[in-house]
């Protein structure tokens, strides 16, 4: 179990070191996790524990691990799906915008709808997102201008611009359509798409397809790590009795 904890917290802290070389940050997306996963581990490693304890700390592991990848499984099913038909709308939820720069991630959202509303020209966007901290114009704005500016007319484009989260995207979206009955497609990086699946279904969206978009690859194991944590909270709250959904 030594070995364990200490192979884990090296990795763990050259990971962090990766991204932080990467980005250039020392604090960027979850990063930090990363240092303090690795510097746990390398405590745990060193330190004189009592005998008695590897074994219980190698049954918590192993149910950690058990539990990380049953939903891990359920979280790169989504992000491999494909959908090849028409529909009536996709909904793309906004990222984060830098003043009114796009960021990679929100970036590779809006890509792939540009791909599939170039594919299906029926087919109408609703680009969801208010403004946050750090940006001078909603996401919605930002988004519905870069598909223009590609070429998509600003027909097909609705702006959704008072959301502040995941859910709050397919609750404010809901009035520009009819979710019990018309087919809407999801357009989020792929991490993210089982989540996003599962918070459109409690909000009413009964024909669902997944169009999953690309991640940036350096950042792919902190996107699926820091998901595994959003969904297993999301689960915890889903299955607690009476408790209200946020």
């Amino acid at each position: 179990m030594q070995i364990y904890f200490l192979i884990t917290g090296i990795l763990s802290i050259l990971y962090y070191l990766v991204l932080v070389f990467y980005s250039g940050r020392l604090r960027s997306t979850f990063a930090v996790f990363w240092l303090i996963l690795g510097g746990a581990h390398l405590v745990i490693g060193c330190a004189p524990l009592p005998v008695y304890m590897y074994p219980v700390l190698g049954i918590l592991c192993m149910a950690g691990w058990c539990i990380f990848i049953v939903i891990e499984a359920r979280i790169i099913k989504a992000m491999l799906s494909r959908c090849g038909r028409p529909v009536d709308y996709i909904i793309i939820p906004g990222a984060q915008v830098r003043g009114k720069r796009i960021t990679d991630s929100l970036k590779r959202r809006l890509d792939k709808g540009l791909e599939y509303l170039q594919r299906f020209p029926d087919t109408r966007v609703i680009v969801s997102g208010g403004q946050g901290p750090g940006e001078d114009i909603p996401e919605a704005d930002a988004m519905a201008g870069y598909l223009t500016d590609c070429g998509i007319s600003p027909d097909r484009i609705i702006r959704e611009n008072r959301s502040t989260s995941t859910r709050e995207n397919f609750a404010y979206s809901r009035k520009f359509l009819d979710p019990a009955r018309q087919s809407i497609g999801i357009v989020t990086n792929g991490f993210h798409m089982y989540r996003a699946a599962l918070i459109a279904g409690q909000e009413g969206y009964r024909h669902i397809h997944m169009i999953p978009a690309s991640s940036n690859p350096v950042f792919q194991l902190n996107y699926l790590v820091r998901e595994f944590f959003a969904v297993l909270y999301f689960l915890i709250k889903m299955y607690i009795p009476g408790r209200k959904r946020t």
